[in-house]
C-alpha cells in the first residue's frame, strides 16, 4: 500500500511537471499600462516604455516619443502655445490645442485636435504625425496597443497547426498571453530548440515549435504616403578656403586691404560683424558696403559673422521665443540685403543643453530664407567631444549649407595643463566625428593661425595665445629652437627660466601642411582659419596649394 502510494504520488507530480498550465497573465502588467486612456507601443518587434494615449477615439504620441522614433523636426514653444513643423520653405504653425479636420468620406469631416497637454506632456496627434512622417500602425483592443512600423522588409510568418497558446515564456508552465486556434498565422521571430518566439497583434511571446507548420517569408507594404522635400543648398565650386576677420569697430573695416596683402588661396572672408545686443532679438552692426565690394573686387565671398558673446543677453531666451527669434532672421537678412553680403556665419558659442532644441530650431528656420535668397549658411561648431551633442550637428547638415568645425582650443587659456592647441589626433578626430553625422562636402575644418606659450610653476599653468611670427620672436629671445614632435605633428620646445618652465606647440607652415593634408584624404568641404592677422605670410603658399590640390 505505501509503495501504490508512493508511485501515485510520483506519477502525479510528473503529470503536474508535464502539464500545460492555464492561468491567464495580467496583460495590463504585461505592457506596463498604468492607466485607462494608456496605450502600449509596439515599435518594429519591441515594446516600448513609452505610451500613447487614446483620447476621444484619437490616438497621441508624447513629443519625446515623437522625436525619439518618428521625427525631429516639431517643435514646441510652450511660451506662445505653438506646435511648428518646419520644411525647406515653411513653417507650419499650430496652435496647440486647435482642431484638424479630415475627409472620412461621403462628405463629412471629422475633426481631431492636432496637440494637446495632458499634465505638463505635449502629445501629438498620430494621424498629425504621419502629414509629415512615413510610418504605419494598427490598435489593438483589450489591452489598448498599438504595432507601429518605420521600417518594413521581409518577416517570416508561420501558420498554428494546432491550438495552442503564445505563453510568456518558454515553457508549459509559462503564463498564457493570447489563445492561438489553428490556422491563424503569427510572425515568427527567433527559433530556438522546442520553442519559438513570435508576435501576433503586438503580442509578443513563445509557442512550442511543434505547433507550427512551415515557415514563409513575405516582403512587407512599405507605408511612402509622404516624401520628403529637397534641402537644397548653395555650395561652392571646388574648395571653401575661408578665414575670419576679426573687426571690432566701424572704422576698422577700411584696414581690409592691408589684412589681405601678401594673402592667396583665400576665397571666402568671414567679418565679425554682428553680436547680439539684448534678449529680444536685437544685434549690434558694423557691416559695411564698401568693404563687401573690395572684398568681391578681390574674389572674396563675404559671410558676416553673428554671435552671442554679449555676457548681457540670455541666448535662451532669445531662442526660445518664435517671436524674438522671428525678429532676429528678420534683421540678419535685412543687413544681409543692405550690404550685398553673400552669407550669413553663427558663431553662438557656451549653448547650454536646455538651449539646444531651440539653437537647431533657429538654424532650421534662418535656413528658410537664406535659401530663398541665395545666401550661404554655415554654422561654427565646436570638435564634438563632451557634452555638445545638444548643436544638433546631424540636422546642421541636413539644413544649412556648411558645418565648420572650430578645430582647436584642444588646449586653452582655461586648461590645467599645458599642451597643443590643435594636434593632429585632435583635429583627425574633430573630422570623423562630424562625418558620423554630417556629409563631407558640407563639413569646413577650421585651423588655428595662433599658438599658445605656456609657463608653469609655483602649482598654476597659465597661457598666452600669440600669432606665428610672435611665437617665433619668443624662441630667438630666448635662445631655443623647435624640433618636430610626430606625435602632435608640430614643432615643440621647452625650457626653463627663471624657475618657470615653458613650453610650445607651434602652429606654422608645417602643421598647417599635415592638417589641410589630412583634411584633403577625407574629402571635405574645405578649410578655415582663426583669424587674419595672426597668420606668417608665407603661410599662404600653403593654403595656395590646398586650394588647388
Amino acid at each position: 500500500l505505501i509503495l501504490l502510494i508512493a508511485v501515485t504520488s510520483l506519477g502525479m507530480k510528473l503529470i503536474e511537471r508535464c502539464s500545460y498550465s492555464k492561468e491567464t497573465a495580467d496583460m495590463n502588467e504585461y505592457f506596463n499600462l498604468q492607466a485607462d486612456h494608456e496605450t502600449a507601443i509596439v515599435l518594429q518587434d519591441e515594446i516600448l516604455e513609452d505610451k500613447a494615449l487614446l483620447l476621444d477615439g484619437v490616438y497621441y504620441f508624447a513629443l519625446d516619443t515623437v522625436h525619439k522614433y518618428f521625427n525631429e523636426r516639431f517643435y514646441e514653444d510652450r511660451g506662445e502655445n505653438l506646435l511648428i513643423y518646419t520644411t525647406p520653405d515653411d513653417m507650419i504653425r499650430t496652435i496647440i490645442g486647435s482642431t484638424e479636420y479630415i475627409e472620412k468620406g461621403a462628405g463629412q469631416d471629422a475633426g481631431f485636435i492636432i496637440a494637446r497637454y495632458e499634465g505638463d506632456t505635449l502629445y501629438i496627434a498620430a494621424d498629425y504625425v504621419k502629414k509629415f512622417t512615413n510610418f504605419s500602425y494598427e490598435p489593438f483592443t483589450e489591452p489598448a496597443r498599438m504595432q507601429v512600423y518605420t521600417q518594413w522588409g521581409e518577416q517570416d510568418l508561420a501558420e498554428i497547426s494546432k491550438d495552442t497558446q503564445i505563453r510568456y515564456q518558454g515553457g508549459v508552465k509559462s503564463e498564457i498571453l493570447k489563445e492561438m486556434p489553428k490556422g491563424s498565422q503569427v510572425v515568427v521571430l527567433e527559433e530556438m530548440d522546442t520553442w519559438v518566439k513570435v508576435k501576433s497583434d503586438a503580442i509578443i511571446g513563445y509557442v512550442e515549435k511543434k505547433r507550427l507548420g512551415g515557415t514563409h517569408k513575405e516582403t512587407m507594404t512599405a507605408v511612402t504616403d509622404y516624401q520628403e522635400p529637397e534641402y537644397t543648398r548653395i555650395a561652392r565650386n571646388g574648395r571653401v578656403c575661408m578665414a575670419w576677420h576679426q573687426v571690432t569697430t566701424q572704422a576698422a573695416n577700411a584696414y581690409l586691404p592691408d589684412v589681405m596683402a601678401g594673402v592667396e588661396g583665400l576665397n571666402t572672408i568671414s567679418p565679425t560683424w554682428f553680436s547680439l545686443s539684448d534678449n529680444e532679438g536685437n544685434f549690434t552692426s558694423i557691416a559695411s558696403v564698401d568693404y563687401v565690394a573690395q572684398a568681391h573686387q578681390m574674389g572674396l565671398e563675404v559671410w558676416g559673422l553673428v554671435d552671442n558673446f554679449n555676457k548681457e543677453v540670455d541666448s535662451y531666451s532669445v531662442l526660445s521665443s518664435t517671436t524674438k527669434r522671428a525678429h532676429l532672421i528678420e534683421g540678419l537678412m535685412q543687413a544681409a540685403a543692405a550690404c550685398g553680403m553673400d552669407g550669413i556665419n553663427i558663431d553662438f558659442e557656451q549653448i547650454s543643453e536646455e538651449t539646444g532644441e531651440h539653437f537647431v530650431q533657429f538654424i532650421r528656420e534662418l535656413s528658410i530664407p537664406c535659401r530663398a535668397n541665395g545666401i550661404v549658411l554655415s554654422i561654427d561648431n565646436y570638435v564634438p567631444v563632451g557634452n555638445t551633442g545638444h548643436y544638433g550637428r546631424a540636422e546642421q547638415g541636413r539644413v544649412a549649407d556648411y558645418v565648420i568645425i572650430m578645430g582647436y582650443d584642444e588646449h586653452w587659456s582655461g586648461s590645467s595643463e599645458a599642451g597643443s592647441v590643435a594636434s593632429i589626433d585632435f583635429v583627425e578626430k574633430g573630422i570623423q566625428k562630424t562625418l558620423e553625422e554630417v556629409p563631407a562636402d558640407k563639413i569646413i575644418n577650421a585651423v588655428p593661425f595662433y599658438t599658445r606659450v605656456w609657463k608653469s610653476g609655483g602649482g598654476e599653468v597659465t597661457s598666452d595665445a600669440v600669432g606665428m611670427e610672435a611665437a617665433d620672436r619668443f624662441l630667438a629671445d630666448n635662445g631655443v629652437s623647435a624640433v618636430w614632435d610626430e606625435s602632435t605633428c608640430q614643432n615643440y620646445a621647452e625650457f626653463e627660466k627663471d624657475g618657470m618652465f615653458y613650453q610650445v606647440w607651434l602652429e606654422d607652415e608645417q602643421s598647417i601642411e599635415v592638417k589641410l593634408n589630412r583634411m584633403a584624404s577625407y574629402n571635405i568641404a574645405g578649410v578655415g582659419a582663426w583669424k587674419l592677422g595672426l597668420e606668417r605670410p608665407s603661410i599662404w603658399n600653403v593654403f595656395d596649394l590646398y586650394l588647388h590640390g
